[in-house]
């Protein structure tokens, strides 16, 4: 419980209702319970991708100018594009099977710093995959209400953003379990009304096939070839949301079921089928009925009007009241990618040490919080500003997905070339990933082109920005570890002549025989792992202390983040570093011929486990002080408290509270 809990005990009942209760860490099934499989993965991560079939087809057609015929062949390319890329991620998946999203695909296949440039524009496009996913939700829900009730559009949107931000704090299961419903009542509605309204069509099968004839005909009379050509070309292009979300799977490994590589192919195979039906569908569909853009409601509602238009009227606007909003819920459901891989991407990079360490945390829910509300402020911030519309965050949207699309398929590229003549059926490995690029570059350049008049710019400035933000975070990081080192190696040295020079140092004696002096006071440190901030504050109290403590008992915490809990052996693994750590600061005790005790756990929140093991300590020693060391820098700077944790002051403020000492010794840094 937080010291706030303590505080306010209504605030612990009320995170236990909307949030939930802690999850057991120690709970050896907890990764099975808390896992997808593939249908829910389906849901969770393939969301993105199918309700890109609301906007990225309707985006399509809009460029088509008219000539509405010409919608199957984009169509048909849109189809061979989504089995392409989703075909290539699957390679991705299969040589990444802890998680290959394109920042890691970028970091191992080129080099660190494309990694980083892909990971920067995936957390953006995220933000613009939760902000354009729930304004298209908006947008057809409000199609079946009235112009005047409009101005709610915003509003509604907005709060659908919190309602998504408190599921994602509860966990990824539940909140992707909870929203099943949704998606089988989407999928179940947009399957029927497509296949009617084909069907329909195809009862007078001739007719439409002259009409479709005459049409293309009369497009390549009136703008040649090459300008019917140039208009199909950029449809495409400008469709070029309907990928998005494809390389979802590969980047939420993590939370797919064992064995992870079969769970993620199998949601990868659903989500090109099903999209690709949608997609191809829906264009058919357009181009059969001629649908016409409308300024209040979406082409998707259009369609649904004109379809059922002879139904009864109860029947027809029951359906498609029924079907929107399924539509407009399962883009909010969509939003989840976002809110799932986004803070991910940014752990990743937090451990990597692009981004601010504290984004790699998790919660006592065993989700990365701070990455889940950073996704969901910028969001609503970036709603607000754009007014919830999905024509300017469609211009936004495209371009950084395709950045990450381009880098992860050259990286696969260049890691075929490299293995060529070592892997069996590399030549077809490499052509997959190969087509994948030029089509993916292809649409990168285009819609840059085309877009960034529009508006594209604006994702590009952000993106760059994000990028020297990353870059300067990176350098800061760097020198800081090269400055600890110094600080490890000082106080090693320190140690050394300590115990050289020491004359009641007995070099003979048995260290591991040092026995629990009751008569002196006891020391008890707290120390983040074997380093310059333990032994540096371990050699400060022989030196303003001298003669006082025996005794020293060094508490190590492990804090569990995103790297590490990833399954069931990388925490065991991690639980004997953290003992490691313990035994080796022992043995420095014992060499200075003090009594030596190092006591460990793990968990999210490092105050709370040192305070539950002080209250158990401070009865058994009374007689005792804790110490603790704190990184300062010479210069201080204003992104300082957000890099660094200040984890001791926690401490302090919660042991002053009880009225337990504890002494902090500066470690300066310069």
């Amino acid at each position: 419980m937080t010291e706030a809990e303590e505080s306010f005990p209504f605030l612990a009942r009320f995170k236990n209702i909307f949030i939930g209760r802690a999850k057991a860490i120690q709970d050896k099934s907890i990764f099975h319970k808390l896992s997808l499989v593939a249908f829910f993965a389906w849901i969770g991560l393939g969301a993105d991708g199918i309700t890109s079939s609301c906007y990225g087809p309707e985006e399509a057609f809009r460029n088509l100018q008219g000539h509405s015929m010409l919608a199957i062949f984009v169509g048909l390319g849109t189809v061979f594009t989504i089995f392409i890329i989703s075909t290539s991620y699957g390679q991705i998946i299969r040589l990444f099977p802890h998680g290959g999203g394109g920042y890691l695909v970028g970091s191992k296949l080129l080099s660190p710093t494309v990694g980083m440039i892909s990971g920067c524009a995936l957390i953006i496009d995220y933000v613009l995959t939760i902000t354009i996913s729930v304004s298209s939700g908006s947008d057809a829900l409000f199609s079946f209400f009235p112009a005047s009730m409009q101005v709610y559009k915003l509003s509604v949107a907005i709060g659908g953003v919190c309602l998504l931000i408190l599921l994602n704090l509860r966990g990824v299961k539940e909140s992707v379990v909870s929203l099943t419903p949704i998606f089988v009542v989407f999928m179940a509605s947009h399957v029927f009304i497509i296949i009617y309204a084909i069907a329909i069509k195809a009862g007078d099968f001739q007719t439409v096939s002259i009409e479709t004839t005459n049409q293309v005909h009369a497009s390549i009379n009136q703008l040649g070839i090459w300008g019917t050509l140039f208009i199909i070309l950029k449809a495409y292009s400008m469709g070029a949301g309907t990928f998005t979300g494809i390389e979802a799977v590969s980047n939420g490994m993590p939370i797919l079921r064992e064995p992870k590589v079969k769970t993620a192919n199998k949601t990868m195979v659903l989500m090109a089928f099903s999209l690709s039906f949608l997609v191809m569908g829906l264009m058919v569909a357009y181009a059969l009925y001629n649908v016409q853009i409308s300024e209040h409601k979406t082409l998707n509602a259009v369609l649904f009007d004109n379809v059922t238009a002879h139904w009864a009227p109860f029947w027809s606007k029951s359906f498609i009241l029924t079907t929107l909003i399924s539509e407009a819920a399962l883009l909010f459901v969509a939003a989840q990618t976002g809110f799932i891989d986004g803070p991910r991407i940014m752990a990743n990079m937090a451990i990597d040490k692009w981004f601010p360490k504290k984004f790699a945390s998790l919660s006592d829910r065993l989700v990365t919080m701070n990455g889940v509300l950073l996704m969901g402020i910028s969001a609503i911030l970036l709603m607000a500003l754009s007014r919830g519309s999905v024509q300017l965050l469609v211009v936004l949207y495209s371009i950084n997905v395709f950045i990450t699309f381009s880098i992860s398929q050259l990286g696969m590229v260049r890691h075929w070339w490299i293995e060529r003549g070592k892997l069996p059926h590399w030549r077809k490995k490499l052509s997959i990933n190969g087509i994948g690029f030029i089509l993916t570059t292809f649409i990168l350049i285009s819609v840059t082109i085309i877009k960034f008049g529009e508006g594209g710019w604006i994702t590009l400035v952000i993106t760059g920005l994000f990028i020297l933000v990353a870059i300067n975070i990176k350098k800061h990081y760097f020198k800081t570890a090269v400055r600890l080192q110094k600080v490890r190696q000082q106080a090693l040295s320190e140690l050394h002549e300590f115990v050289v020079h020491n004359p009641t140092y007995d070099q003979h004696k048995n260290p591991e025989k040092v026995k629990f002096n009751p008569d002196s006071k006891t020391a008890i440190i707290l120390v983040s792992g074997f380093g310059g901030t333990g032994l540096y504050t371990f050699l400060r109290i022989n030196e303003n202390f001298k003669g006082i403590y025996q005794n020293y008992i060094f508490i190590r915490i492990g804090v569990i983040n995103s790297k590490i809990y990833r399954g069931s052996e990388e925490l065991e693994h991690f639980k004997h570093s953290v003992k490691d750590d313990g035994r080796k600061y022992e043995r420095i005790a014992n060499q200075f011929g003090f009594y030596g005790k190092s006591m460990w756990t793990i968990g999210t929140d490092p105050v709370n486990e040192v305070y539950q093991i002080t209250k158990k300590l401070t009865r058994l020693l009374p007689n005792s002080t804790f110490f603790g060391g704190q990184l300062v820098f010479s210069k201080t700077f204003f992104m300082s408290q957000l890099l660094h944790n200040h984890t001791i002051f926690s401490i302090q403020k919660r042991f002053f509270k009880f009225g337990i000492p504890i002494v902090i010794f500066p470690i300066k840094i310069e």
